[in-house]
């Protein structure tokens, strides 16, 4: 079979770069697709994740290792933005205690919230997560709506250069930004249950 002479091919598809050895088939460089190449292109190149990774959380001597998440209901039901939701996912964080929740937003069907480890020893963050989400659908006002939760969430750590100010204003502008209110103070279903240290 013909060989290509050596050459090393990089390909930046999707965010994702995919290199190849130096010397291939020509055959197989024939089914590479072209620079730039269509999502669905990357959907038959790269594997499709299904859950979202959780990465290990970094503690730091002077701060609080912040943890921002997000959580969706099942089929993104809008089933969240209720007095009595809101009262009952307060009380769920509050008796999750492992776990400190700082500011939060809820709305129709995700919420967002700021948080961090209450202890030493507390555990992982996705069973505190399994842990909240469980003592909340245990006393859903409208068991219809079962199930409530999505199984996985989406999580990132707040890094040393980031402000939990500026990310907090952009989080809480999100009620805005749907169309629900005027202005973030209007949103009714939002607040600041534990104060985390953090120096901005």
């Amino acid at each position: 079979m013909k060989r290509v002479p050596p050459m090393n091919v990089v390909m930046f598809l999707e965010g994702h770069v995919l290199s190849w050895p130096k010397t291939m088939e020509t055959d197989a460089m024939k089914r590479v697709p072209p620079m730039g190449g269509t999502k669905e292109m990357a959907k038959k190149v790269l594997p499709k994740r299904k859950t979202p990774v959780h990465m290990q959380i970094v503690s730091h001597l002077d701060r609080a290792a912040i943890v921002f998440i997000t959580v969706c209901t099942e089929k993104r039901k809008s089933i969240l933005a209720r007095p009595d939701v809101h009262d009952l996912l307060l009380d769920a964080w509050q008796r999750a205690d492992a776990w400190v929740v700082g500011r939060y937003v809820i709305m129709p069907d995700h919420i967002h919230l700021f948080c961090a480890p209450a202890r030493f020893d507390a555990p992982e963050l996705n069973r505190w997560i399994q842990y909240w989400k469980t003592i909340a659908s245990k006393s859903w006002p409208r068991p219809y709506e079962q199930p409530v939760w999505q199984k996985s969430f989406w999580d990132t750590q707040l890094r040393n250069y980031e402000s939990y100010s500026s990310k907090w204003d952009y989080v809480r502008g999100n009620p805005v930004r749907a169309g629900f209110c005027a202005s973030p103070d209007d949103w009714p279903f939002q607040g600041e249950i534990s104060i985390i240290p953090w120096h901005d």
